[in-house]
């Protein structure tokens, strides 16, 4: 493990090296970090956010200072406490526990995925099969990031993995689904994008009157579910 500054006001704590040696191993070593250092309560810290094989770790400084740091050794000072509630035995009961399964309704196509005879092409496969191929998986939440709420999903069929688009989109529609490299994602707000989209869904991912705001977290399963435009127009949370 290795602990950087990141910053005057954050660490970045590295838990692995690569992703591409096993991806899955990678998710759940970082969630197993990011549970210990949330039950560490550690002095000053104002938030911590995981990616793909590290976590950022953000502190108010003075907050720290308060808790005993030496002034001219704070990120040593807290990032002696960090490697010691990263190394200890995790809780078994937090350790046992199930990530949540979320289902994301989605339509394909159309208006909704314009790319999708793109990427149909790109793999010589039906547009039908391309979306029945990437409905039919399961994937892993790695991170959130980009814009609010964006998930970063594992778990693709090798087979629909692509390059993103040359030129990049000014606005993406909240809620479209694209395929960018070896992940899928989804856009929950407009914004631009690179992302080949393939469909769209009706349902929320990031609202700031919720509670969280986002509907999706890191460690989360995936599974999309194929809903037809008329469904797509009618749809209710």
């Amino acid at each position: 493990m290795e602990i950087t500054p990141l910053g005057d006001s954050a660490l970045l704590v590295r838990v692995c090296d690569r992703l591409d040696d096993d991806p899955a191993l990678a998710l759940d070593r970082v969630l197993e970090a990011l549970r210990k250092l949330e039950a560490a309560n550690l002095p000053g810290t104002i938030e911590l956010t995981s990616a793909y094989t590290t976590i950022a770790v953000f502190f108010d400084p003075v907050r720290v200072l308060e808790a005993g740091a030496p002034a001219n050794a704070v990120h040593e000072w807290l990032g002696d406490r960090i490697r010691a509630a990263v190394t200890d035995n995790i809780d078994p009961a937090v350790a046992a526990t199930e990530p949540r399964l979320v289902h994301i309704p989605v339509c394909y196509g159309g208006k909704h995925g314009p790319d999708l005879d793109d990427v149909a092409r790109h793999t010589g496969l039906s547009p039908e099969e391309v979306a029945r191929r990437h409905s039919a998986g399961e994937y892993r939440v790695h991170c959130i990031g980009f814009s609010p709420g964006f998930p970063y999903l594992g778990g693709l069929p090798p087979e629909l993995a692509m390059p993103r688009r040359a030129t990049p989109r000014k606005s993406v529609p909240a809620g479209s689904i694209g395929i960018g490299g070896a992940q899928t994602g989804i856009y929950p707000l407009p914004s631009p994008g690179g992302w080949h989209l393939i469909g769209r869904t009706p349902a929320r991912l990031f609202s700031q009157d919720a509670d969280p705001p986002s509907l999706l977290r890191a460690g989360d399963r995936v599974c999309f579910l194929a809903i037809t435009s008329e469904q797509f127009e009618t749809w209710t949370e």
